[in-house]
């Protein structure tokens, strides 16, 4: 697959698989085209050249299994909505006519519960912190009960403590979900997932054991430091997740 914008090539000669219960980061610069993918896998634009399937299925068609979690989401902190309004709206593609119907209602608090946040759903969206408002989010794009889970930059503006405890519920969500994650924090993800897609204009999928210097510095341009987190130090009684 290729897409090209204005005559510019974004994304060359695409081509990966990835399957069920797959937890994959997207990594790559600024530009490089992983919001661009994201776009085409959710059916908003369409490739100059090849095809991309989804579940079978046009991502057009496929649209409404799958959740997707932008990296920006504006809104108005004046705007007064609760919690589970915010949720709800995940579940606009479902609407026919007229307001949400119960089963809709339900839907909403069964995502705010998979988020730990079910007892905040009368709250004022404005009151929550950056963390909450993003496990929302991520909520929103659960109520729509997909298989696949997008998200770009789900840990941008978000500290440690809080960056840790949002991939732990990812990983708790691919038990039963797809999940494809952009990410900058290439040495945090190592931690996290098993393969790294590596986008630059070309996409190649790395298990992320294999991920190096060589491959950063392609990918990037320039040298990274990279922290491992898969295995541990000789002669370390620290356990994996210590490393």
């Amino acid at each position: 697959m290729s897409f090209s914008y204005n005559g510019e090539a974004v994304l060359s000669r695409v081509y990966f698989k990835i399957f069920p219960l797959d937890l994959v980061s997207l990594i790559g610069p600024n530009g490089g085209g992983k919001t661009t993918l994201f776009r085409l896998l959710l059916g908003l634009i369409k490739p100059n050249r090849g095809t991309i399937k989804i579940f079978g299925l046009n991502p057009d068609r496929a649209r409404t299994r799958v959740g997707y979690v932008p990296q920006y989401a504006r809104f108005d902190p004046r705007f007064p909505i609760s919690v589970r309004d915010v949720v709800a709206m995940g579940r606009l593609s479902n609407l026919h006519t007229g307001p949400y119907r119960s089963a809709d209602r339900e839907a909403a608090l069964e995502a705010l519960e998979e988020v730990a946040l079910a007892d905040l759903h009368n709250r004022p969206f404005s009151d929550l912190s950056g963390g909450q408002r993003q496990r929302v989010f991520i909520a929103r794009a659960l109520a729509s009960k997909p298989d696949l889970l997008l998200l770009d930059e789900p840990t941008a503006n978000l500290d440690r403590t809080t960056e840790a405890k949002l991939y732990e519920l990812l990983r708790k969500l691919n038990e039963r979900l797809t999940i494809l994650m952009a990410s900058h924090d290439v040495g945090f993800v190592t931690k996290f997932v098993k393969q790294c897609l590596c986008v630059n204009r070309n996409v190649i999928l790395h298990p992320t054991a294999k991920l190096d210097g060589g491959i950063i510095r392609e990918l990037y341009g320039s040298e990274m430091a990279v922290v491992r987190h898969d295995h541990q130090l000789p002669g370390s009684d620290m356990d994996d997740g210590d490393a």
